[in-house]
Parts: C-alpha cells; sequence; structure tokens
C-alpha cells in the first residue's frame, strides 16, 4: 500500500397532497406527473405574511482538470425555481446554496463547514469523492446526506447519508452479470490504489453469479497520462479464449478516456473484443465527444442506474428542465448527475411534506427520513426508505438501500436500453442477493 493516496472513494471513475391556493391548470398538470405528488400549493406562512424558506445545499466539482458536474448545482437551482414559482413546500420557499469543492479534499470539507455555519436543513443531491472529508463535519452539526451521486463508500455506511442510487457496487455487480452471458475472459483495467483495490469483488460478484471465471484484474496508475502498457495487457487477457469473445472493462472513472485513446489504436488487431463500463466513467456526452457510432464505445454495455434518458418517467423532470433553464448547457437529462440531482430533491420535498406545519430543521429532517418515511419516485427507482441498517450491511453497506441497475448499450451512437437486461431480467435487475454474496475483504 506504500505510496497510494488514501481515499474512501470506490472509484475516481453518476422526485401528500399539499393544501392552498389552487395552481394554474398547466403547472397542475405538471404536478401530476412529479413523483412526489403534489395538487394544490400555499402561497405564504401565516402571521407576517412573507413566505418562510427552507435553506439546503448542493455541491459539486466545477472547473477543474478532473471530473466536473455543474449539471447537479444547476439542476438543484432549476428545481427551486420552478417549485417556488409555483407557491413552494407547504408555504415554505426553497433557498437553494451551492458549493463548488473544487475536486479536492479541503475544499469538500470548506464545502461542509459552510453547510454547517449556514444552517442548512440538509445537502441534497451532491457529488464529491472526499466523503471521508465531508461526511464528519456534517454529522457533528447533525445534518443529512441526501442522494449522493454514490461514489464513496462513505455514502453507503455513514449514519446521516441517504442514498438515493447504488453506487459503484450495484453497477459493477450488474456489469458483471450482463457479461458473464456474453463474454469470455474479462478483464477489468482498474486504478491502483485503496479505492480501486475494491473494484474487483464488485465486478466478480456478478460474474460469479453468472457461473462465470473471475476478471483479470489490470492495475493503472491513479495519475496516468496514456495506458498503452494497461491496454496491450488487457487485450491479450481478453483474447487467450479464440472461442468467444472477450471483453475489456476500464474503471477508471474521468481517466476512462485516456484508456480509450489508446484502446482506439489497438484494437484494429483485436477486432472480436468487446468494451464495457459504468454510468460515472462514461455517458452520453463521452460518447458523443469520442466520435459517438464511429467512436470505441459502439457496442459496449454500460450499467446504469436509472431508466435511459428517453424513457417517458423522466418527462417531468425535462419540463421543468425547459421551463427554468432553457439553454443553460450545463444541464443534461442524460447526466446520472443531474438526474441523482432530481430525485434527491424529491426526497426532500417529500420530507418538508411529510413535516408539514412542523419546524424544519436539520434534526426534523433527518427524524423524518429515520422514521419510515416511504418515498415514491414514479419508477425511476424502487420506493426508497432508510432502515436502520439495510440487507447489505453485512457486506459493508448498511446504508444502500436500493440496488437496482439497468442495462444499456451504445447502439448507433447513442445510449440506449439493452433489449436482453441483466440475467434475462426485462429492464431493471436488482443485485442486492449478488452484492450479498461479493467477497469484501
Amino acid at each position: 500500500m506504500t505510496g497510494r493516496r488514501r481515499t474512501s472513494t470506490l472509484a475516481p471513475l453518476l422526485p401528500r397532497p399539499v393544501r392552498g391556493a389552487a395552481l394554474a391548470a398547466g403547472a397542475l398538470a405538471l404536478c401530476a406527473s412529479l413523483t412526489a405528488g403534489c395538487g394544490v400549493v400555499p402561497g405564504t406562512s401565516s402571521g407576517s405574511g412573507a413566505a418562510a424558506s427552507v435553506k439546503v445545499m448542493t455541491w459539486a466539482p466545477q472547473e477543474t482538470d478532473a471530473t466536473n458536474k455543474p449539471g447537479m448545482p444547476a439542476m438543484a437551482r432549476a428545481y427551486a425555481k420552478w417549485i417556488n414559482s409555483h407557491g413552494g413546500v407547504h408555504g415554505r420557499r426553497l433557498d437553494v446554496l451551492t458549493c463548488n469543492d473544487h475536486n479536492d479534499s479541503v475544499g469538500a470539507a470548506k464545502c461542509a463547514r459552510r453547510a454547517a455555519d449556514e444552517n442548512v436543513v440538509a445537502v441534497v443531491g451532491s457529488y464529491s469523492q472526499f466523503g471521508d472529508s465531508y461526511l464528519a463535519p456534517l454529522e457533528g452539526a447533525g445534518i443529512p446526506y441526501i442522494g449522493g451521486y454514490g461514489v464513496t463508500n462513505d455514502e453507503f455506511t455513514g449514519s446521516m447519508s441517504y442514498p438515493v442510487n447504488g453506487g459503484q457496487p450495484a453497477l459493477l455487480a450488474g456489469l458483471g452479470q450482463a457479461l458473464a452471458a456474453d463474454c469470455g475472459n474479462v478483464a477489468l483495467v482498474r486504478p491502483d490504489s485503496i479505492a480501486g483495490d475494491e473494484l474487483p469483488a464488485m465486478l466478480d460478484s456478478g460474474l460469479k453469479a453468472g457461473r462465470h471465471a473471475v476478471a483479470g484484474d489490470q492495475l493503472a496508475a491513479e495519475d496516468a497520462t496514456e495506458y498503452s502498457g494497461q491496454v496491450g495487457r488487457a487485450l491479450r487477457y481478453a483474447t487467450k479464449d479464440l472461442t468467444r469473445e472477450g471483453c475489456v472493462v476500464p474503471a477508471l472513472g474521468d481517466r476512462t478516456d485516456t484508456f480509450m485513446d489508446s484502446f482506439r489504436r489497438s484494437r484494429d488487431e483485436f477486432p472480436k473484443v468487446r468494451t464495457a463500463t459504468v454510468i460515472g466513467s462514461v455517458d452520453q456526452t463521452v460518447i458523443n465527444a469520442t466520435g459517438g457510432a464511429s467512436g470505441p464505445y459502439e457496442g459496449a454495455y454500460i450499467t446504469g442506474w436509472y431508466p435511459p434518458a428517453s424513457d417517458g418517467r423522466w418527462d417531468a423532470m425535462k419540463k421543468v428542465i425547459n421551463e427554468e433553464a432553457f439553454g443553460d448547457n450545463r444541464i443534461d437529462p442524460a447526466d446520472a448527475g443531474v438526474q441523482t440531482t432530481w430525485i434527491a430533491y424529491t426526497v426532500l420535498r417529500a420530507v418538508l411534506e411529510r413535516i408539514g406545519d412542523g419546524e424544519v430543521s436539520a434534526d426534523s429532517v433527518r427524524h423524518t427520513l429515520d422514521d419510515g418515511l416511504r418515498v415514491r419516485t414514479g419508477g425511476l427507482t424502487p420506493t426508497l426508505h432508510w432502515p436502520y441498517e439495510g440487507k447489505l450491511a453485512g457486506v459493508g453497506f448498511p446504508r444502500l438501500v436500493n440496488a437496482n441497475v439497468t442495462l444499456q448499450v451504445v447502439r448507433g451512437g447513442e445510449l440506449v436500453a439493452a433489449r436482453e437486461g441483466i440475467g434475462g431480467s426485462n429492464g431493471v435487475a436488482d443485485m442486492t442477493r449478488t452484492l450479498e454474496d461479493a467477497d469484501v475483504q
């Protein structure tokens, strides 16, 4: 372990009725489609006549040389503008503070301390690779962390974390199960780091569930600027079995593109090799930027947490974006970060509606989440709730409550649902049982 940067990142590698004035007909129609449900939204709080407000924060790295997620705070602001334009939630306006963690541990800690100083009631729909830097300050201030991106191990262990997806564990388990049916040898290329050491067990859990041998584990430096050596070794391993198509799985986060640059140059020598990876390493914008249908991802399997962006269950989110952020190119409806922020704010809205006329504070938000609240998200996830310990506590993920994944494929340059699904499923597959059998050290 000498020389490795210690980080809790799994991979550096992705909405009760209320009372008040009636909404306009168009807005009411949108409310009907929003997953938490609405109907009649109040205008102002009683007493002074000025609308009460609820302050929350959303953070993400922006303008860095590595992973950037500007769409997440932009989506949070668009959601707040929409909800406030229709009377708020139970008479309360939603105030969203944003913070740039600059993709470093110091920035993440500063964002968490600012959240405490500003007395926010929750951090919602955020991304940071530095859970060990931000969760302790949040826990010290009693501030719940709702709907993180799922990129750190801490998000699935912290008692004040309320994740909405299964993070990298579910994605890799699902990918392994999908590849088991279609691949011969599978080569995993992942960071040579504490975080990277956790990835093979997740992928192998899926492969073994599909009665497949474990993956060949290829290590790469976290800060590599080219991967020709790793590409060569991965391709040679993947093509050892000439009777079946080999598969290469780069799980390198924001460096996956760099790997694929090297892979593209070598692929002609190994035509019978398929690539596969997970949302967070690749999304539609990456596919577009690397050549679309003529790029290296064509035909690749990619596991995600949610339905593809073309699915009608995202129509409500898209309408809010069009109404409140038209022309804001930071917000891509196909980005898993934007989608996670939408779902996280759906959870927040359900919490505020349950609290009703009661006091809204970090404590009341947390207690509402802990007291059996169940949140429906219109089919984007299963009904969400957070028991003290979930089914995956035994493998180190006590807060992981949604292990659903979808299998997508790049076809004609577009990321679409794979017809065959995972393990023969039609669309969504639950990886809970698979992860329960993971060999986590």
